[in-house]
C-alpha cells in the first residue's frame, strides 16, 4: 500500500514520502533481517529477541513518524530522526555483543567481505533479497556483520538527514514563521 503525501496549498509544506528515503528502505531490511536473525540464533524466550526487534522496529517506525510529522514541526522531525538513529545504534551494539560473546570477528573496514557489502549497498532499490545471501548465511559471523554493515549505512544516512533538516530549518524556519508569513500575506490581499 502506497502512502499519500500530505499536501494542501498553504503554509504546511509537503511531507510524508518516507518510502522514497533510502534510510527507510534499508531500515525495513534491517527490521526483517533482525526478525530472521533473532528467531534463528536466540532461544524462544530470550529477552534479547524482544529488545533487538523493538530497536529495529523503532529505527524504522521513527523514520515514518518523523516524515509524517515534518509538515507541522521540524523540531519533531529532527528529534524523531535522531531517535531512529539512536535505536539503530542500540541494535548495532546488540549485534556486536552477539559476535563478541560468541568469539566471532567484528569486521573492520578492511575485511574482504565489507567490500562486497559496500557494493550491495550501492544497488538501486535494494530489498531484503539483495542482502538475503548474507543475512541468512550459514555462518552467524557473516549474518551479524551484514546486519551491522546495513545499520552503519542507515546511521550515516540519518546523520546526513539530520544535518539537512538543520540547514533547512535555519534557511526556511518553522511552522510558526510560515503561519505568520501566510497570515500577513492574507491580510495584504484584503
Amino acid at each position: 500500500m502506497k502512502e499519500q503525501k500530505q499536501h494542501k496549498p498553504g503554509f504546511i509544506p509537503k511531507h510524508g514520502g518516507y518510502r522514497n528515503l533510502i534510510s527507510y528502505q534499508k531500515a525495513e531490511i534491517i527490521y526483517d533481517g533482525t526478525i530472521y536473525f533473532t528467531n534463528r540464533f536466540f532461544r524462544k524466550y530470550d529477552r534479547t529477541i524482544d529488545q533487538m526487534v523493538q530497536a529495529a522496529r523503532s529505527g524504522k517506525q521513527n523514520i515514518v513518524e518523523a516524515s509524517m510529522g515534518s509538515g507541522t514541526s521540524k523540531e519533531f522531525e529532527i528529534k524523531l530522526t535522531n531517535v531512529a538513529r539512536a535505536s539503530l545504534e542500540e541494535l548495532r551494539i546488540d549485534y556486536e555483543d552477539f559476535l563478541r560473546s560468541g568469539n566471532y570477528e567484528i569486521w573492520g573496514k578492511e575485511h574482504r567481505l565489507v567490500a562486497r557489502l559496500r557494493e550491495l549497498n550501492k544497488t538501486p532499490n535494494a530489498t531484503y533479497e539483495t542482502f538475503k545471501k548474507g543475512i541468512e548465511n550459514e555462518n552467524p559471523e557473516i549474518c551479524a556483520n551484514v546486519m551491522i554493515g546495513l545499520i552503519k549505512v542507515v546511521s550515516f544516512l540519518l546523520n546526513k538527514q539530520i544535518k539537512a533538516l538543520e540547514t533547512a530549518f535555519l534557511k526556511e524556519g518553522g511552522l510558526r514563521e510560515r503561519m505568520t508569513k501566510a497570515r500577513i500575506e492574507q491580510r495584504k490581499k484584503r
